[in-house]
């Protein structure tokens, strides 16, 4: 009996010791740090001071009036419903905050260090005891678990699938920890320092799932002083910000106040800009650029005009097919359908040739997939043959090309051959299915005037062929709703940039998320699934991720899910001539939040 209790007490002893030492293991692989970067080594070493893009002696003061089309009916970014007001990224801080001249890399905010294991099973944050909100009241741990948690419960869907698993807890009044049990990728760990901190004693006594008719109590740098829900919205920056001389902020958010008025339209906007209601703009339209910048603000001064080049990746500008709609889920149908839309002659007549065309989800970056595959692409594709477009191995994607003189005839037949491949015919100047007999008509649905500039050509080129495309113009809030809810056929939007390959990628094209606002297509697919997941599972190898982009690149493009538009790799910029601005420019923005009033 002695010897059995004797030799139970050296197994639990040995046990014992074992868990010592994993626990012993475990604090020696922990990584403490005052920044997290993905790949490489941060620009800014310890001991800075400010980013090299701001002039940390920029004066604080004066008003800069901007502008917003449509309307808003909250102050919350994060309810499911609604549109928000614009300036809302003024409102919150987060846990830490990148740069502009860096794509992964994140330094102190709201978090002073940061501290996580080397498996990333779990990831501490250090909350900057001067950390305060708005009222002056200290920000803690409780209100970063606080925050965490309630967009989990109540944000939107996508939120709890990307952070399924994750939990948090306050460890003391300044150290917040995130538990990860699965998905432990350094790049889930800064997403999680991407954090968006409310404060809780306000948001306890709100639905956070609903939208907001009064302005919030923030963390951030600017705060609502007046308002008119619908019409206009301004911002003061808070004197007593905490931050506000932190590395990451030092020479930013000169402004001391931040005006948006709302316009009904963009031809209302762009006409109340020339009138000088406003102050600084950012030219969307190659129009207005080529010829409609005139008139007296120009000619005496008042109004400056600057083009700069830019590295700054840019998506996929496009109509979206939504292919959970049976006429859109055949992709010979989508193919064929790109072959009306007339970039050369909208370039030349509508543009005046300042585009180029989109062709790329990863456009102007090295990700961008060009030529054939490459060997280290084919190792990666060749698993999924069968499951993705043969043309993914032997071809380089480009959108089809016309001659530029307004007749597509060669591409109207090409584009025919596929519809007839499909099971679609011209009878009568009609394009029918020959089973059922039903016409092939569908809807665009659009919220901008603007629009309708190359909305109508392609219309009229699809006429031409027996196709019906019924143009729906909508406001901003309806148009929201129904990209929610998947109610339509055909939509101007695009995919996001991308400036590398991110498991953000998931939320986009991943299955697992098709409830995103962002896979706008409605995309399910095995061979997306596993790319993307691939993505995600290789954040930190630089070559392994260059590889995947590119394969997800030919991937996506070749299953045709939009017709691709155009890109600008330039800022045009236009605004009152009552700014200075650094002499250097981060690489990867405009840089307005560096910029004050002379």
């Amino acid at each position: 009996m002695f010897d059995n209790k004797k030799k139970y007490y050296f197994v639990l002893m040995f046990l014992i010791l074992q868990m010592l030492q994993v626990s012993f293991a475990s604090a020696q692989t922990t990584i403490t740090s005052d920044h997290l970067t993905l790949r490489g080594d941060p620009l800014n070493k310890k001991g800075w001071t400010h980013f090299s893009y701001v002039n940390p002696q920029a004066p604080k003061g004066g008003t800069v009036t901007l502008h917003a089309t449509g309307t808003y009916d909250n102050f919350h970014r994060y309810a499911l419903r609604g549109s928000c007001a614009a300036g809302y990224e003024y409102f919150y801080d987060t846990l830490m905050t990148g740069s502009g001249d860096e794509s992964d890399v994140l330094y102190p905010l709201i978090a002073s260090r940061v501290e996580y294991a080397a498996d990333y099973s779990f990831v501490i944050f250090d909350i900057n005891t001067n950390a305060k909100d708005q009222d002056g009241n200290a920000i803690t741990a409780e209100d970063a678990a606080f925050s965490f948690n309630i967009i989990f419960e109540k944000g939107v869907p996508q939120f709890r699938s990307y952070y399924a698993g994750v939990t948090v807890k306050a460890l003391s009044g300044n150290r917040v920890r995130f538990d990860l049990d699965r998905d432990r990728t350094k790049e889930k760990i800064m997403a999680l320092a991407g954090t968006t901190v409310f404060p809780k004693r306000y948001w306890q006594d709100h639905d956070f799932s609903e939208p907001l008719i009064t302005p919030p109590l923030g963390t951030g740098a600017y705060r609502v002083k007046d308002y008119k829900m619908g019409q206009y919205v301004v911002l003061e920056r808070v004197k007593n910000y905490w931050a506000a001389d932190l590395p990451v902020n030092k020479g930013q958010y000169n402004f001391d106040t931040i005006r948006y008025d709302y316009y009904r339209d963009t031809n209302v906007a762009f006409e109340a800009f020339k009138a000088g209601e406003y102050d600084f703009r950012q030219e969307n339209s190659a129009s207005n650029w080529a010829t409609a910048y005139n008139g007296k603000l120009f000619e005496n001064g008042t109004i400056v005009r600057e083009e700069i080049e830019h590295e700054v990746a840019q998506g996929m500008t496009s109509l979206v097919f939504n292919i959970q709609r049976p006429i859109f889920s055949d992709r010979r149908i989508r193919a064929a359908l790109n072959y009306f839309f007339d970039f050369e002659w909208m370039n030349k007549n509508l543009f005046y040739n300042q585009y180029k065309r989109a062709r790329s989800y990863f456009q102007n970056t090295r990700y961008e997939a060009k030529g054939i595959p490459s060997d280290d692409e084919l190792r990666v594709l060749e698993p999924l043959r069968g499951k993705i477009p043969n043309e993914v191995f032997t071809t380089e994607y480009n959108p089809p090309v016309s001659t530029g003189d307004g007749y597509i005839r060669n591409n109207a037949r090409e584009a025919m051959k596929l519809f007839k491949e499909a099971g679609w015919e011209l009878k009568k100047g009609k394009l029918v299915n020959v089973t059922t007999g039903e016409p092939f008509e569908f809807e665009l649905l659009i919220y901008d005037n603007t629009i309708e500039r190359y909305a109508i050509p392609y219309q009229r080129n699809l006429e031409r062929y027996g196709i019906t495309m019924r143009i729906r113009n909508i406001d901003v809030s309806q148009y929201i709703n129904r990209l929610r809810s998947r109610d339509f056929d055909l939509l101007a939007n695009g995919s996001p940039a991308f400036q590398a390959p991110s498991s953000e990628l998931m939320v986009v094209w991943h299955s697992q998320f098709i409830d995103s606002t962002w896979n706008t297509p409605g995309v399910t697919d095995d061979a997306v699934d596993y790319l993307t997941e691939q993505i995600a599972a290789n954040q930190e190898d630089d070559a392994k991720l260059l590889t995947l982009g590119r394969a997800l690149d030919r991937v996506l493009t070749l299953n045709i899910y939009c017709v691709p538009q155009w890109y600008l790799n330039k800022f045009r910029l236009a605004y009152i001539d009552k700014f200075d601005k650094p002499n250097v420019r981060p690489k990867y923005d405009v840089g307005f939040n560096t910029w004050w009033v002379k």
